[in-house]
């Protein structure tokens, strides 16, 4: 099959990578052309914009930073639409907010091309290791044709339901993990400033009910005070507020996701945004005066 790769970053390569090592042909673009070295090496073919990746290809993904990045690069003049033929799929693997995916889906339709939110989770080394969770919205016809393309770069795929679905349970997803560096980070400072070690409480809480996925990040990352990406805060900060702004949408009450994103917000005014999300902690060491660290 010939498949095209809009966005060869940090997870994408690794994405881009396993795809064509799952035996199909790859053409390739990002606004960075030294970011695709490696797969160009492997065999993968290079373009010089979305539209001729396209044009290319049967099956396109595009894994980009944030929902306007996706929008230009499926809308603009030169871009997935404008090479596409009919029968085209194109899933889009960014965290990106329902509306967002849904204004991409009603221009491409009148073209004949299947647009499909395919969110995935489970960090740079899930990308590396083919391990992640891809969860996909839209028409589940198309899906089932091409799910086993999706198992080359995810062991788990799950089909969410309807366009813009796979996108609901990503913004929940992350907001529950992002939520999770601000809440666990306060308990344990609640821990030391009572005298308990951290090493202590990471070992009691990680086999107890407490435990948490974010928790099994801070051996390598807070608590050595290493807050190198990763996923970085900036990164996060977006996914928060995508979901708070959901909220608003549904007139929905999300008072502790709404403190969160203050919390967000007041770290990239740290300047700590391309440092990892979890170095929005260091605003509660800071209220605390403690340090988490082993």
């Amino acid at each position: 099959m010939n498949i095209g790769f809009i966005g060869i970053g940090r997870m994408g390569r690794f994405m881009a990578r396993n795809l064509a090592r799952g035996g199909h042909n790859l053409t390739v673009f990002d606004s960075q052309k030294g970011t695709a070295e490696e797969l160009l090496s492997e065999g993968a073919s290079w373009v010089d914009s979305p539209s001729a990746v396209a044009a290319a290809s049967q099956v396109v993904f595009t894994a980009l930073p944030r929902p306007q990045d996706v929008e230009m690069v499926a809308l603009e003049d030169s871009g997935i639409l404008s090479g596409a033929a009919r029968g085209l799929a194109y899933f889009d693997l960014s965290t990106t907010d329902p509306d967002t995916i849904n204004r991409i889906a009603a221009a491409a339709k009148p073209k004949g091309v299947h647009v499909l939110d395919a969110p995935v989770s489970g960090g740079v080394s899930g990308a590396e290791h083919a391990t992640l969770c891809i969860m996909v919205g839209g028409d589940q016809s198309v899906y089932t044709r091409h799910k086993a393309v999706l198992e080359l770069i995810g062991e788990k795929v799950i089909y969410c339901g309807e366009q813009g679905m796979g996108a609901v349970c990503k913004i929940v997803n992350n907001l529950i993990n992002l939520g999770n560096y601000v809440l666990v980070s306060e308990a344990l400072t609640l821990g030391l400033k009572a005298g308990a070690q951290t090493e202590v409480m990471y070992e009691a809480i990680s086999h107890s009910s407490g435990n948490t996925e974010c928790m099994q990040e801070f051996p390598g990352s807070l608590f050595q005070g290493n807050f190198d990406p990763g996923f970085k805060l900036d990164l996060g900060a977006k996914d928060v507020g995508l979901a708070t702004e959901m909220g608003r949408q549904l007139r929905l009450p999300m008072e502790l996701a709404n403190m969160i994103e203050q919390r967000f917000t007041e770290a990239r005014n740290r300047g700590w945004g391309e440092l990892a999300s979890v170095s929005v902690a260091q605003l509660q060491e800071e209220r605390a005066d403690v340090k988490i660290r082993a």
